[in-house]
């Protein structure tokens, strides 16, 4: 029998439960035992394990966060928490582990891989910033949310002829703010990948008020400026009542749709099989629809890239 931990670390997402659930029961599946690491990389540190049945993820696929709860960890970073980590593992005889999260997190994950600890990375968080996969758990979830808000937004916006500035996450990556735009009928999108210039955006806004457009919606990852001083900004150009949304953590929670479900069950119980096979180093993805694993190293040197036909496409029809 082997035995397997699973732990969340960094942000949460929503599908991480989905995730902990499949790392559990295929585990279980397979003769192994598994432990439930609370509070991520500093729990680990601190010996925050109890064992997993199948009654202890039961009823958790459809919730969001992640019933694990995390936590970020400025010890595990050093040499000594490293070390104090490797010693938790050794002691409760932990061959595998699972570390569900962000870059930082995968990142974690090969530290150990690299003191002697098999560690796989399964992708979760909301930003969608890992360019070895097409998507991260979370992602789907939260462009859903964001789209429902937009909508909302916009009944009000339309009511008094405002312009209105939504900033949603993202700070390197403008994935959210990208695919939100597009699917919310934005007039402009503002990333951090692609500078862009306030007077173009008033520019919009004043052509589709020429021809009678009751409001104007606008896009914005929080990596490309504030949206408060943008929507001043726009107010003073352009005359038109301008207001900023923040959206926040909102953006994080809720249940998990279909897709993340789905989505993470793959991924979670993709990294147990790969740690029955002796696998480690590696961190698993979905590309073309089609599960994947790749070595980490290798996963946290690619850059991500804007997917600019979606940009494009995005223009083109809010002309």
């Amino acid at each position: 029998m082997k035995t397997i931990g699973v732990l969340t670390s960094g942000g949460d997402a929503p599908g991480m439960n989905a995730a902990i659930r499949a790392v559990v029961r295929n585990g279980i599946y397979n003769n192994c035992k598994v432990y439930g690491i609370e509070q991520g990389y500093e729990g680990l540190i601190n010996a925050r394990l109890k064992e997993m049945t199948l009654s202890s993820v039961a009823d958790i696929i459809h919730r969001g966060g992640t019933f694990l709860r995390t936590a970020r960890s400025e010890e595990f970073r050093t040499e000594n928490g490293l070390k104090k980590a490797k010693n938790v593992l050794d002691v409760f005889g932990i061959e595998g582990l699972v570390v569900i999260g962000g870059d930082g997190s995968i990142a974690g994950a090969q530290k150990l891989n690299e003191i002697g600890i098999t560690a796989i990375g399964v992708p979760g968080t909301i930003d969608n910033d890992l360019e070895y996969t097409d998507h991260s758990i979370g992602f789907d979830t939260a462009i859903n949310t964001v789209v429902e808000a937009i909508s909302k937004i916009r009944d009000t916006s339309s009511s008094h002829g405002r312009v209105n500035i939504v900033e949603v996450m993202g700070r390197h990556c403008g994935d959210i703010a990208l695919y939100c735009g597009l699917a919310g009928g934005a007039e402009s999108i503002i990333l951090p990948e692609i500078p862009n210039s306030v007077d173009s955006v008033c520019q919009k806004i004043i052509r589709g008020k020429n021809r009678g457009k009751l409001h104007s919606l606008i896009l914005m990852a929080e990596g490309a400026g504030s949206a408060v001083e943008i929507a001043k900004e726009i107010e003073e150009k352009t005359s038109m009542e301008t207001r900023a949304t923040i959206l926040g953590h909102i953006q994080r929670g809720g249940n998990p749709t279909a897709f993340d479900r789905i989505l993470a069950s793959k991924l979670g119980a993709k990294a147990v099989d790969l740690i029955l096979e002796g696998k480690k180093g590696l961190t698993v993805g979905m590309k073309c629809n089609e599960v994947v694993a790749i070595e980490i190293e290798k996963a946290l040197a690619m850059k991500k890239k804007l997917d600019m036909e979606t940009y494009d496409l995005a223009g083109i029809l809010s002309i």
